[in-house]
């Protein structure tokens, strides 16, 4: 009678029905035989040195790869450690699966090791959390898991693994595995609702379509472009929508960034928003007060939220586009398309003036430009950052699928989330370049994860926007406060990339602007994880740190 652990039954399913490739993790006691099933059954382990970027790894591969991410952490502080990470993943409504460790379920009430109350933590932050007590239900709870990060608006799941039960052992013969289902189920509008919406589309005569993670998450890419294509509407793909067609459309106004979206959506009459949340980025009410609005989402509860629409579509947005395309009329709408890009080109005259001019020393926009001279827009790029968020989003162009990345602009403002991320972005697309912009402050939450990139040969090429500060701060408490009150925000010129050469990566310090494209060419030359510290004009913000300040001034 062959015997197997509960670790290894854990791994087996995951392998043999969900086909994970990688499981982001570090490693733990408590886990010991989980890990050694992900080694049994061939299942990749990316171990990482903290915990929180294990987390954000996994969100990030759920984006690349359309896929739950997989993320096992052991209990007490390596549960702890990726609380930051669940949080953003929640806020981002991405398909996160966590595994995690747990004092012994016999130990309960002893002042066990590590002994504490996860499931309370975790609960706020998760779509669906639980502790399986049972060696025999594994599958059962983990078919459970993946089911619920996946099903209508994704998001982070929790599941907790004693070690009584993945240490236990029992006949392999009677484990059962749940068959994985695709559910066909289809929640679709009311037509008077559809025939509403058509109605106020084909009216539109300065239209905009935005669309943001949902539209990103839905597998509707055909039915969104032969949709978009049809009504002939400027559109603005954003968070994790970017690429979903590329930024070279002829429609789109990406080339703009968020920028673009600010000069033109006060100006439109109709805006079609799908997939994306009316929050504080967006501005809703204040960016487009007097259009008419359709938005489409799959939670129902995000119709009206923040915003009032005329119609709202309920409904994963590949589906409600396939509905639409038959009720909406072809539309040209050439003239105001090039009224719109004129608009965010004047808004934009300034930017576009230091992307195009040298500078000593070196303006980040102007570093932006360079970047994007030496890579082009078939690369995967990262920013991450206050500022350099803001850089990165309004410079970066890519013809990738979630080419152009900013997870430090997502709700949670979770700075720190870029090198995770790159990471991810490398693992997915080994064939492309990945090109982190970093900013100094937010490299320091992850930087020895340059050490993971070594062992694990991930070659990301992260250029460090070094403006010798924590910039948005700095600039904000300048506008707030004055220049001579300013606390806790300069860091000082550090060569950060020295710090990677010690870890084994390729290094280059850069101070002037024509040893940009060189520095990054030889970077990506070498093969190896790669720092390249730009050092930036410490005198220079952008427009998010202005409306950061706004916020801030608004009590």
């Amino acid at each position: 009678m062959s015997q197997i652990n509960g670790g290894h039954i854990a791994a087996k399913y995951m392998q043999e029905v969900e086909k994970v490739e990688k499981v982001f993790t570090l490693s733990g006691g408590h886990i010991e035989n989980l890990l050694d099933g992900l080694n049994e059954y061939g299942i990749q382990a990316i171990d990482v040195r903290h915990e929180q970027a294990a987390a954000m790894m996994a969100h990030a591969w759920s984006i690349y790869k359309k896929q739950p991410g997989v993320c096992l952490v052991t209990a007490g502080p390596g549960f702890t450690n990726t609380l930051t990470g669940i949080a953003n993943a929640f806020l981002d409504n991405a398909p996160l699966v966590v595994l995690c460790g747990r004092h012994p379920l016999r130990d309960d009430l002893t002042g066990a090791l590590q002994e504490m109350n996860q499931i309370d933590v975790v609960r706020p932050i998760t779509k669906w959390c639980a502790t399986c007590y049972d060696i025999k239900r594994i599958p059962e709870y983990l078919a459970t898991a993946f089911r619920q990060a996946v099903l209508g608006r994704p998001g982070p799941v929790f599941l907790e693994l004693p070690p009584d039960i993945l240490f236990a052992s029992m006949d392999e013969k009677a484990v059962r595995f749940p068959v994985k289902r695709t559910h066909q189920t289809v929640v679709r509008p009311h037509d008077a609702e559809l025939r509403e919406a058509a109605a106020i589309i084909n009216g539109a005569k300065m239209p905009l379509f935005i669309g943001g993670s949902g539209l990103g998450m839905s597998d509707g890419d055909p039915q969104f472009k032969t949709f978009i294509e049809k009504i002939g509407f400027p559109f603005a793909l954003i968070n994790n929508g970017h690429g979903v067609l590329p930024d070279s459309h002829p429609l789109s106004i990406n080339d703009g960034g968020f920028t673009g979206v600010s000069a033109v959506a006060p100006q439109a009459d109709v805006i079609v928003a799908a997939g994306i949340r009316f929050n504080w980025i967006m501005q809703a009410t204040k960016l487009f007060p007097d259009a008419r609005v359709v938005r489409i989402d799959i939670d129902p509860t995000e119709i009206d939220r923040n915003r009032t629409s005329e119609v709202g579509l309920v409904g994963d947005c590949g589906q409600v586009f396939e509905a639409l395309i038959p009720l909406v009329e072809t539309g040209r709408h050439d003239a105001w398309i090039e009224k719109a890009r004129n608009a965010y080109g004047a808004f934009m005259a300034t930017e576009t003036e230091q992307k195009n001019t040298p500078s000593d020393p070196i303006h980040p926009f102007r570093l932006v430009a360079r970047i994007m001279e030496a890579v082009g827009p078939d690369a995967y790029y990262v920013s991450d950052g206050g500022d350099t968020s803001y850089y990165g989003m309004a410079g970066f162009l890519s013809d990738n699928r979630a080419g152009v990345l900013s997870p430090a602009g997502a709700l949670l403002g979770c700075i720190g989330t870029g090198i995770p991320f790159a990471m991810a972005a490398k693992l997915a697309h080994p064939e492309k370049p990945v090109i982190l912009l970093q900013g100094d402050g937010s490299f320091g939450f992850n930087a020895m994860e340059f050490d993971t990139m070594v062992r694990h040969n991930i070659p990301v090429i992260c250029v460090v926007n070094n403006d010798c500060a924590w910039g948005m701060i700095k600039h904000s408490q300048e506008m707030s406060i004055g220049e001579d009150r300013c606390t806790c925000s300069e860091l000082g010129m550090r060569q950060y990339e020295k710090v990677v050469e010690g870890l084994g990566g390729f290094g280059a310090l850069v101070t002037k602007d024509e040893e940009i494209v060189t520095a990054i060419q030889r970077a990506l030359a070498s093969g190896k994880p790669a720092c390249v510290n730009v050092v930036t004009d410490p005198t220079v913000y952008s427009p998010a740190t202005a409306m950061f300040y706004q916020n801030l001034s608004d009590f």
